[in-house]
């Protein structure tokens, strides 16, 4: 029987950053505010949304990032598709709300 070498601790073995849990940190679409931003993965995406950034529909089960601006509270969180939100800065919002 042969020998298997021990693997050097996996990525998914170290500790999960808490800063994409409770979110982090990054500047928003116009550049100036500072929003929270945290990551939602497709398991827990259960209803549709509607993306700012491109005007499409987030459908359920697609992973995708929900921001809001730091200073103004959750009630103003808003669902992106993950390339609209890092391509915030090179690109106008096409959606807005009220």
């Amino acid at each position: 029987m042969s020998r298997r070498k021990a693997r050097a601790g996996r990525p998914t073995d170290s500790p999960r950053p808490l800063g994409d849990v409770f979110g982090r940190s990054e500047p928003g679409p116009d550049g100036d505010e500072v929003y929270t931003v945290r990551t939602i993965p497709g398991s827990r995406a259960l209803k549709p949304y509607r993306c700012p950034g491109c005007d499409h529909e987030i459908a359920p089960g697609v992973a995708h990032v929900v921001a809001w601006n730091a200073y103004g509270g959750e009630d103003d969180r808003r669902h992106w598709h993950r390339g609209c939100w890092e391509g915030r800065g090179t690109r106008r919002i096409t959606r807005r709300w009220s």
